[in-house]
């Protein structure tokens, strides 16, 4: 039996929570095709008769530009060292950016072993393109690490990719009980599928400046009721998510409600409201109460 800990790095966007709900066959991180939509990381544990893989999902790793971004960037980096497999993800419908070139340089030089994993090549048409992005993200190491194309979308060669990354696993018992596939609780459930219900309603600097955090949440065997607190950075943006006679708010409430209740499978009584925290993103001890606490 093998087990270990498979840390999937790569720039925004390039699909990684995708990518881990895709093979745990189930949502356990929010997606959308917004920057910095995974905040944290989080662990998704994938078990069979081979053993165990724990994977973690981190954040895109790109520039910060406040204490949050430099949050995320070190979320990055602090679970490269801890990894038997680092998985590189990177948009292989494009050729190497400077984002995957930046990540290589200063994250990737390590004796870990390494899959490169090109996602979104259903979106290529010419053999030709492909193959020349290949070699170009082979080229990016001295290396001669294994290549795999999938989708993260249709789930196209992933089972290929599960047979690779147990190869380069340690011999290993069990690292979770058999039947938990993440970590999370359900506050921090809740608070990821409300920034989700956000992200997807808004536009602009609204989804970059919002924190969720629950503030109280009871169980029953009837149903939970949970409240929960939106911060945002400007008195304008609380205009914004709470709406025209508060419609906005109602909707994100509604769509965050309805899928936490198929999660839980019981009802939900979920309370939002929204607060100004200015420039929260800029604050340590804030960013702390959020959360957002670096292990450095």
């Amino acid at each position: 039996m093998k087990s270990g800990f498979v840390t999937i790095i790569g720039r925004p966007n390039v699909g990684k929570s995708t990518l881990l709900n895709k093979i745990l066959g189930q949502k356990i991180v929010i997606t959308t095709d917004k920057a910095q939509t995974t905040r944290k990381r989080i662990k998704g544990i994938y078990t069979t008769e081979e053993g165990q893989i724990v994977f973690v999902d981190t954040p895109g790793v790109h520039k910060p530009l406040n204490k949050l971004g430099e949050f995320l960037l070190d979320e990055a980096k602090v679970s490269v060292p801890d990894a038997d497999v680092i998985l590189f993800l990177v948009d292989g419908s494009e050729p190497p950016g400077k984002g995957d070139k930046w990540i290589v340089k200063n994250m990737l030089q390590t004796e870990i072993p390494i899959i490169i994993v090109m996602n979104k090549t259903d979106k290529i048409g010419k053999i030709s393109k492909l193959e020349q992005n290949t070699l170009e993200y082979k080229t990016l190491f001295e290396k001669n690490y294994p290549i795999l194309k999938v989708s993260a979308k249709t789930g196209k060669n992933i089972p290929n990719l599960i047979k690779n990354i147990y190869r380069q696993l340690p011999k290993g018992e069990l690292l979770y009980p058999e039947d938990i596939v993440t970590e999370e609780t359900m506050r921090d459930v809740t608070e990821e599928i409300v920034r989700e219900k956000i992200l997807l309603n808004t536009c602009d600097e609204i989804p970059h400046s919002v924190a969720v955090k629950v503030t109280k949440y009871s169980e029953s065997d009837e149903i939970d009721k949970i409240y929960a607190t939106i911060f945002c950075e400007q008195k304008s943006q609380k205009g914004i998510l709470i709406g025209k006679g508060g419609t906005l708010l109602k909707k994100i409430g509604t769509e965050s409600r309805i899928e936490l209740e198929k999660i839980t499978e019981k009802k939900i009584f979920l309370g939002l409201e929204v607060k100004v925290e200015k420039d929260w993103r800029k604050k340590d001890s804030i960013l702390k109460n959020f959360g957002y606490e670096s292990e450095k």
